[in-house]
């Protein structure tokens, strides 16, 4: 089975085709970019496919990271994978992003306590939490710092994402020991791939995972009333 992985919820643009039979990727493109993603994405996946024999008819799966992400990416990405599932007659899996980053780590057989966070800003993470080998201790949550730390117990933990360095700053203050070796800022979309690979398309929907409401507003006082 192919697998075609798109990724555009945080600060990269990427996408990559995965043999999942063997493990092999067979391509894979990665763009480190904060907004435009519309732009890139669509140029960006067809430079993956076009070396594959086959093409886009040679996927057999897509693969789209669903959320918690910036909105805008989140739409973007989730808009481009049904479009190419729907042209390609392939099935459409959603991968939550903290699940993609949290799956390097707990790959390695990691002993600790393994932990995936994104900066929400305004003094809150996105978080998602699990125990060696694999058992879910915190779902995936926006939480603030102080309970991000109280959630991860007294360590000792690994953690990666965007938000791994202010949970680190709020843990070494709780006096919870933490490794931030492995603190990647997006998924390795071959990750993407491998989770999408063994995931249950009756279950994993492209539907974004929103944990918070939109830091914009509508501005009601300039708002013009009804007649």
């Amino acid at each position: 089975m192919r697998v075609l992985a798109i990724d555009t919820a945080l600060n990269a643009c990427a996408a990559g085709v995965l043999d999942a039979a063997t493990g092999v990727v067979l391509a894979e493109e990665s763009i480190a970019i904060e907004r435009g993603h519309a732009e890139v994405l669509l140029p960006l996946v067809d430079r993956v496919v076009s070396g594959l024999a086959g093409r886009f008819e040679s996927i057999d799966r897509v693969a789209v990271t669903v959320g918690p992400g910036s909105y805008t990416g989140l739409r973007v990405g989730i808009s481009a994978a049904r479009a190419i599932g729907l042209a390609a007659g392939a099935p459409v899996v959603g991968v939550g992003t903290l699940s993609a980053l949290l799956a390097p780590l707990v790959a390695t057989g990691e002993r600790r306590l393994a932990a995936a966070a994104i900066d929400a800003r305004h003094g809150g993470v996105y978080l998602q939490a699990v125990a060696p080998g694999g058992r879910t201790i915190v779902p995936a949550s926006h939480l603030s710092l102080r309970d991000a730390v109280r959630h991860l117990g007294s360590g000792p933990v690994v953690i990666t994402g965007s938000g791994a360095a202010v949970i680190a700053a709020e843990a070494i203050e709780a006096g919870v020991s933490v490794d931030l070796s492995l603190a990647e800022l997006s998924p390795d979309i071959a990750w993407v791939a491998r989770l999408a690979a063994i995931a249950d398309p009756a279950h994993a929907l492209p539907k974004p995972l929103y944990l918070k409401g939109p830091d914009a507003k509508p501005q009601d006082h300039a708002r013009v009333a009804r007649r």
